[in-house]
């Protein structure tokens, strides 16, 4: 049975082609996306709120979803289509149309579809990369809308959605129209744009909100550990890795190897057992396999551990008393759990859309809580609080860009 929130219905009164679906993690966007595709291809509005399935007109258009790789292998979307009896196979697929389910890496095989209708969620078209390029061919040919929860945080990451739309040429006229370079730097580099009304309004023509309240609080805390200021006061003046005594090399050997030290401290472990006696089930991220290998070391009684990373792929315990250890990059997205109130930051991660991912795992419409907590280990070392102050304005931390901006050129003897 399909029975959508109001929210949603009304999501999908406003959706057009070339739309982008704009709601938070965990709203619901592939399901709303999806009975979207359901009525364009002749399903029954009240086959939506919890009457009866009406097929839709066979065979629909063909439907391909792009999406990121962890969905793709977790089969989160094969999930969300059986509501609809559509599957990527076809023995099970009510229908006669053709169903894909791929990865962002291998859009370029669909550059060639023609009349067909494409999903492409978690939207990964900024730039004017491979990526873009075939984005761009492929909504010229076809039927389309974008999910996202973070759709743009600059006017340059919709010129590809604006592009696609019609609403420009190419990118090199929206620059024309819309962008002031700066007269003092060796490269271009956008100092402003301008005629942002028009631009305002193009977003607002193409965003479409998901408008919900779930009526759950969520308590952000930020727990400080202490870090051994005096080793790293020494790897920045030697500049040499102290577990193997090799140079460093770069930037970005020299901001992890900083990392490992402020994170190691053995009183972040405290502070993480402190939040578990609080907490007798909750959901750890971290980073680094070094930081696996403490977590694995660590003792929570009798409680169930469990994890989810590259080298395993666990389930979610369903005791009493569990930890999950999760990280970043395996396990931000394509799963969820209901069963615990508490997610542990046991270090942070360089990417902001990451975090808000991961934070989205227990953050769901059926959770039965109605407050929710994070807990963000940290430090008041240098580059925890970059990090978490470029969390804080909505964008990735990239580390050769803060250490040339805060000391210049990287040297290997400082």
């Amino acid at each position: 049975m399909i029975n959508l929130y109001d929210f949603q219905i009304k999501a999908i009164e406003q959706m057009k082609n070339g739309c982008i679906l704009c709601g938070d993690v965990g709203s619901g966007k592939s399901i709303t996306a999806l009975s979207y595709y359901y009525l364009q291809n002749g399903g029954d509005p009240d086959s939506l709120q919890g009457g009866d399935y009406i097929p839709m007109g066979d065979p629909p258009k063909d439907l391909y979803i792009i999406t990121t790789a962890h969905k793709r292998d977790t089969l989160e979307w094969e999930q969300e289509m059986s509501r609809f009896l559509l599957s990527p196979h076809s023995e099970v697929n009510l229908y006669r149309n053709k169903v894909v389910v791929d990865s962002w890496n291998n859009i370029q095989k669909y550059v060639n579809t023609y009349g067909a209708f494409f999903i492409f969620d978690e939207q990964r078209v900024v730039g004017s990369g491979s990526w873009v390029k075939a984005f761009l061919k492929i909504t010229r040919r076809n039927q389309w809308i974008l999910l996202s929860a973070t759709p743009g945080d600059t006017w340059q990451d919709y010129i590809p959605v604006f592009v696609a739309n019609g609403f420009y040429r190419n990118k090199t006229q929206f620059l024309q129209e819309h962008a002031v370079y700066s007269r003092y730097t060796k490269y271009p580099k956008i100092d402003r744009f301008v005629h942002t009304g028009k631009l305002c309004a193009l977003r607002k023509d193409i965003l479409v909100p998901m408008d919900f309240h779930r009526g759950v609080q969520l308590h952000h805390e930020e727990i400080y550990a202490e870090f051994n200021n005096r080793a790293v006061k020494e790897l920045w003046k030697t500049r040499r890795n102290p577990w193997t005594q090799e140079p460093i090399i770069n930037a970005a050997e020299l901001y992890y190897d900083i990392r490992k030290i402020v994170n190691s401290d053995i009183s972040r472990q405290v502070k993480l057992l402190e939040i578990f006696e609080d907490h007798p089930k909750m959901i750890v991220f971290y980073n680094f396999d070094y930081e696996l290998d403490i977590l694995r070391g660590m003792t929570f009684g009798d409680a169930e551990v469990a994890e989810w990373n590259g080298h395993k792929h666990d389930p979610i315990p369903d005791g009493d008393s569990w930890v999950y250890l999760v990280q970043y990059t395996a396990g931000a997205e394509g799963w969820n759990c209901i069963a615990t109130d508490t997610t542990v930051f046991y270090s942070q991660t360089y990417s902001y859309k990451v975090a808000k991912q991961a934070e989205g795992r227990i953050n769901r419409m059926n959770t039965p809580f109605k407050d929710l907590y994070y807990y963000h280990l940290t430090s008041k070392s240098f580059i925890d609080i970059r990090i978490r102050r470029a969390y804080e304005e909505k964008r990735n931390f990239n580390v050769n860009k803060d250490y040339k901006r805060y000391y210049g050129e990287f040297k290997m003897t400082a």
